[in-house]
């Protein structure tokens, strides 16, 4: 018979080496549970330090809005920014950052719900149009009147005989605005689909940001294609001139929200701080014009949409 190794050991010496390996399992799994907290700790630490820096990085930016808003009221100009994309593009975060530190008697954040039955028979644009700023103000859409470009078309929100009375009617509407004096900027966030689904599932795990999610968010995905087609003549039919568009690759959070406040002061003709980078990332920011050619050259390419 094999020998255990044990033979000739009394029960007590037995019994002790039994404990002192029980004891050894359970020490090397505090030591594997402390591991795992302090590795843990070490993330926490690294992420609140790299949001730190990143705050930091913005605030000569958030400075800078402050002094566009003074030029705004000194020279009684009007300004209006639109925020349009995908749900979870990008876009609440963006607002939040760039009024963190802005004059709230001088700008608005508009986030027009469902239309009421009154609204339903009025012109389309008209409840976007008494919200327009006076002199002086700046006023954000979160979500304007592209609305009924794409999510209404998509959802069956609109007919088709609307939306192309809006597509046929917006180019004008919006010339006639620049015409009159007011800065017109349309800003686009684009968020890949694996980011997105990405961002719905912290929201769906997330009690804190639970809120956020939607009925609308939860077909968002598998209605993806029929988002990005709409996108695609969107962009097409009013990107112009007088009205261009200005996409944001928003994955990344904090290069986004840099890159759209330097879009927003780029569009403001104040004398801007020396030695501020007012540069945008060519990664990041892109024309309009420039996304459609990404578009059909995917199309081209692959058979359809991607972006």
């Amino acid at each position: 018979m094999e020998n255990s190794g044990l033979d000739g050991i009394s029960d007590n010496n037995k019994h002790d080496f039994q404990n002192l390996l029980e004891e050894k399992q359970r020490l090397e799994q505090e030591q594997d549970k402390l591991r795992t907290k302090v590795d843990k700790l070490e993330h926490e630490h690294t992420n609140a330090v790299l949001r730190r820096r990143q705050e930091q990085e913005l605030k000569p930016y958030q400075a800078e809005l402050i002094n566009m808003q003074h030029y705004l009221e000194t020279e009684v100009k009007r300004m209006i920014v639109l925020f349009e994309g995908r749900d979870a593009a990008g876009k609440g975060g963006t607002i939040r950052r760039m009024t963190r530190y802005m004059n709230e008697k001088h700008y608005r954040v508009v986030a027009l719900g469902k239309p009421t039955e009154l609204e339903r028979t009025q012109w389309f644009f008209q409840r976007y149009v008494g919200q327009f700023p006076s002199g002086g103000e700046v006023v954000l859409f979160d979500r304007s009147w592209y609305n009924r470009a794409m999510v209404e078309p998509v959802f069956g929100f609109c007919t088709q005989e609307q939306y192309e009375n809006f597509m046929a009617g917006v180019t004008g509407f919006e010339k006639d605005i620049v015409r009159d004096g007011t800065i017109l900027l349309k800003l686009y966030f684009s968020v890949s689909k694996k980011e997105q689904k990405y961002r719905f599932d912290r929201r769906r795990n997330d009690p804190l940001r639970h809120w956020k999610l939607s009925e609308v968010d939860m077909q968002a995905q598998d209605k993806w294609d029929e988002f990005t087609k709409m996108k695609y003549f969107m962009l097409r039919r009013t990107h112009t001139l007088d009205a261009p568009w200005t996409i944001i690759r928003s994955d990344n959070k904090h290069l986004a929200r840099l890159n759209a406040i330097k879009a927003v002061l780029n569009a403001v003709p104040f004398a801007k701080t020396k030695g501020l980078d007012m540069t945008t990332d060519p990664s990041v920011v892109i024309s309009g014009f420039r996304e459609l050619e990404y578009m059909e050259a995917e199309r081209i390419s692959k058979g359809k949409f991607i972006t």
